[in-house]
């Protein structure tokens, strides 16, 4: 069903501001998406009429918080698959849940074990995994990626062996689109015994994620880039793992007795939620994932999909673009150079004509190594945006290019 655009408009109040005196063409959600009133309203009304600290307390406020609180982690489950809520860890969004699980994993890495990402990782699925690995004396390997963005799985099996404890990979690339296989890759590695990691952050708001299809160990994301707060996300992980990993903060909710010599830890998901949770955030993530599902993440894909289809059509008529990144699975991402022009100052012009686009590494600098470019000018696309906005984009483009050359 074709999303209705103008209604949909309406409902996100940033979009109808001027930026230099131009109508704001917001084309940065692989950064942040905006939030729509659904999720602004939420969180008001929290702090409004519903604001207390969650679990333990006896009173009316606390109970209510503990009931909205865990109500949002079980939607959350729900939206992405899991088999129970238990699975559902909240975090500060989805470097923090990959962080959580790196350092709670090291006690059972070793020296010379291996722990495999791939080339277009942003920074967040590779450093933490680079961290491990020589804090541990293991070594990090990389899969690397095929001229139009894509993996090659024969390589995969390639790398993986009796060594290889972990396989970490991004469901979508921040940088080129490219939606990884995922499914098959967790199958590849689950037959050499390796548990993965994937990294949501680009996936959660433009294609449908099932864990239990997908069969993943883990899933990280966040509510920023799914219309939902800053500084909220979750870590999805199986039971099975999350009960034997070691919590990697203390205090709070995560504590079941504590004696001067020795402490318990709570079950889980509560064993990894250390300190005061922010509520708030959980209801605003949830609040943005609803609004999701209210228009349904199929009829996202196809409007997202269209959009990109036009807009790399469009951006191919104009000389010396390249576009970086042509899978033939890919979405809402559209990554160009343009000879002889730093992305920097193309984005610079943009701004002055209130296209909001994103310049520079993308947080993913071994892929540019690889690339061997220094940078790229990033459109990435959101529910919202419209094929007039994409046109407004190519006429800035060409206008930018004209005055650069």
């Amino acid at each position: 069903m074709p999303l209705e655009l103008t209604k949909i408009r309406n409902d996100f109040p940033i979009l109808s501001q001027k930026v230099h005196n131009k109508p704001l063409v917001y084309f940065d959600n692989g950064a942040t998406t905006q939030k729509p009133w659904e999720v602004i309203n939420r969180i008001t009304e929290y702090y409004k009429t519903e604001n207390s600290n969650v679990h333990r307390g006896t009173h009316y406020l606390s109970q209510i918080a503990t009931d909205h609180f865990e109500n949002a982690r079980k939607y959350i489950s729900e939206f992405i698959g899991a088999n129970n809520q238990r699975e559902l860890i909240f975090t500060k969004g989805a470097t923090e849940s990959i962080n959580l699980v790196a350092t709670s994993m090291s006690d059972y890495i070793n020296p010379d074990d291996e722990i495999i990402v791939t080339a277009m990782e942003h920074h967040s699925n590779m450093v933490p995994w680079q961290q491990l690995c020589l804090k541990r004396k293991a070594n990090l390997k990389h899969l690397t990626i095929q001229p139009d963005g894509s993996l090659d799985l024969n390589e995969l099996e390639e790398l993986l062996t009796i060594s290889t404890k972990l396989l970490a990979i991004s469901h979508i690339s921040n940088v080129l689109g490219t939606i990884n296989p995922i499914k098959e890759i967790v199958r590849i590695a689950h037959k050499h015994n390796v548990p993965v990691l994937i990294d949501g952050a680009q996936a959660i708001a433009h294609i449908k994620v099932d864990v239990q299809d997908l069969d993943c160990d883990f899933y990280a994301f966040s509510a920023h880039k799914a219309y939902g707060p800053m500084g909220m996300g979750a870590l999805f992980g199986k039971a099975e793992w999350l009960d034997r990993l070691s919590p990697y903060q203390f205090g709070g909710e995560m504590i079941s007795t504590v004696s001067f010599n020795r402490t318990t830890f709570n079950e889980i998901p509560y064993k990894f939620e250390a300190g005061t949770p922010d509520v708030a955030g959980a209801l605003g993530m949830e609040a943005g994932l609803r609004y999701i599902d209210k228009l349904g993440i199929d009829n996202i894909r196809k409007h997202e999909d269209d959009l990109l289809e036009y807009a790399t059509a469009k951006v191919k008529e104009i000389e010396g673009v390249s576009v970086i990144g042509e899978s033939k699975d890919k979405t809402a991402v559209l990554s160009l150079v343009i000879e002889g022009i730093h992305p920097f100052d193309l984005g610079t012009l943009l701004d002055q004509m209130g296209i909001a686009v994103r310049t520079g590494n993308h947080c993913a600098q071994p892929l540019m190594s690889c690339l061997n470019i220094s940078g790229t000018l990033r459109a990435s696309f959101g529910l919202y945006n419209t094929k007039d906005e994409v046109d407004i984009f190519i006429v800035g483009l060409k206008k930018a290019i004209s005055m650069l050359v």
